[in-house]
């Protein structure tokens, strides 16, 4: 007998886990198959509900170079617990920043897209030019906490955040982290001084005690949100200059000051692997680890050209490591082009939650790389020089659009001043600080003019231009270049003159 006009089956709907949500219609005609749709939504409720909410970890390093860990080939530092990472889970060897300073290429991992379109191209500093005091990501991003905590998570960060400090709405309290520790900008501005929350609670900062102190609020967080889905982001302050360390990894390492801090940076790590793994949250964690751009003194490119500040990829590319037991297979090697905005995409893609659609994302998520081998969501990728484009690479080419930048500091064989240096109140071993005798990279070369081709397959190092033999592949790459650079002076120069405003 037919239904009534006016009489709609009812509705059985219940939660999947953030993924699609199961609605069946019930016919009371058929006594049988109400019970056996009741039992199949029983049955698909309960493997639903034994699927909860993935949980995401993002550790950041600070000016930690390509090859600063052992599992990227360093020769003295040790870290043990980073390697076990990369060989839980699986580490990119093609992996790269924007741009080879620190809040830009923060500034992409929050919210998806390059530096010129997000709007912060600088570092917002209170001790430097006067205009850089007033920068901060615009408030009309949207950034990860934002859409995590939309979809229930808790939210917390420790560390760095260099987003804007200058006015109580551009802090992480107000930007979606439900909590936060940390210093706002680098730990070579002035004044240094350590946040909960909005309220100053150190000054001057004990910066050697940092790194340690930082740990411990990570894993009291992990404590205390082991029962819900959580979003938390870990961004040290090492090994960023002026570097830091307490007693007990001080002159421990046997590999001098900038082994020691590594050594601390490294048992952290291990902390926060080990505590994930004791609260049963393994299987369901996606823990990623890299750093914001390449390395300062003292630290090591791992044979690639330059260091932090420039445009070859000493200053772009760093390491990145995934971890998720079960969805990442272990000891995965993977050359596959990846980029810091994939953070956004693919921390996203992991927990169920939907991209925004409202504005471009260049990030693409890296899950499918990660979990199945798969290849680069890339066919290219984009470096800046402060608001502009500066170099267009693929799997192999990279051309330099724009003449290369590279930092150099004071005269051989003369002692350095840094201009921004320490604070000695603050540190453990001011007078240890390395210097530009201790560069980090490669400095050999062919010049990077505007138009230099590099084979980056055959010459890791960048040190032959190779344009005039290859002039289609310049030709290909610059054509790729003009398409998006087209986008760069309006949006780049409107939103930054936009913040300064404020």
């Amino acid at each position: 007998m037919p239904l009534p006009l006016n009489l709609s089956p009812p509705q059985i709907q219940f939660p999947s886990n953030n993924t699609a949500t199961c609605v069946f219609a019930l016919c009371p005609r058929s006594t049988v198959m109400a019970r056996f749709l009741f039992a199949f939504i029983a049955a698909l409720s309960a493997t639903c509900a034994a699927q909860p909410p993935t949980n995401v970890i993002i550790i950041l390093a600070d000016d930690l170079g390509y090859g600063g860990l052992a599992c990227y080939g360093h020769p003295r530092f040790k870290t043990p617990n980073i390697d076990r990472m990369a060989a839980e889970g699986m580490r990119l060897t093609h992996f790269n920043v924007p741009t080879a300073s620190c809040a830009p290429t923060r500034a992409s991992l929050l919210t998806g897209r390059y530096p010129f379109r997000c709007g912060l191209t600088a570092n917002p500093s209170p001790s430097g030019p006067p205009e850089h005091n007033d920068l901060a990501l615009p408030r009309s991003e949207v950034v990860l906490p934002q859409l995590f905590k939309q979809a229930g998570y808790a939210s917390g960060m420790v560390g760095k955040w260099h987003m804007g400090h200058k006015l109580p709405e551009y802090l992480p309290t107000s930007r979606g982290f439900d909590e936060y520790l940390g210093i706002l900008y680098s730990n070579d501005m002035r004044p240094v001084q350590l946040l909960d929350g909005d309220k100053v609670i150190e000054y001057p900062v004990v910066q050697g005690t940092l790194t340690r102190r930082y740990t411990a609020r990570a894993l009291d967080f992990l404590q205390r949100n082991a029962a819900k889905p959580f979003f938390f982001y870990f961004a040290h302050a090492m090994p960023h200059k002026p570097l830091a360390t307490t007693e007990r990894f001080y002159q421990k390492s046997g590999a001098g000051l900038y082994g020691d801090i590594m050594a601390d940076l490294d048992a952290s790590v291990g902390e926060v692997l080990a505590k994930v793994k004791e609260l049963g949250l393994d299987e369901r964690t996606l823990i990623i680890f890299a750093s914001d751009n390449g390395p300062w003194y003292g630290g090591s490119s791992g044979g690639l050209r330059a260091m932090k500040g420039g445009s070859w990829e000493g200053g772009y590319r760093v390491p990145f490591i995934a971890r998720w037991p079960g969805k990442i297979p272990a000891g995965g090697v993977s050359s596959a082009l990846g980029m810091m905005p994939d953070v956004f995409a693919t921390s996203l893609a992991a927990a169920g939650i939907a991209v925004p659609t409202d504005r471009v994302i260049d990030g693409r998520s890296l899950l499918p790389v990660l979990t199945t081998g798969a290849s680069s969501p890339h066919d290219v990728i984009f470096g800046h020089q402060g608001p502009r484009l500066a170099t267009i690479r693929d799997a192999r080419w990279k051309l330099h659009v724009l003449p290369a930048t590279e930092r150099r500091d004071g005269t051989p064989g003369e002692r350095w001043i840094d201009p921004w240096g320490p604070d000695g109140v603050t540190l453990l071993a001011p007078f240890e600080q390395y210097q530009p005798s201790d560069y980090p990279g490669v400095r050999t070369g062919d010049p990077g003019k505007a138009g230099a081709l590099f084979d980056l397959l055959a010459d890791p190092a960048e040190q032959r231009d190779v344009s005039a033999q290859n002039p289609e592949v310049v030709a290909r790459l610059q054509k790729k270049f003009d398409l998006v650079n087209a986008d760069v002076p309006k949006l780049a120069a409107g939103k930054m003159q936009a913040v300064q405003k404020k």
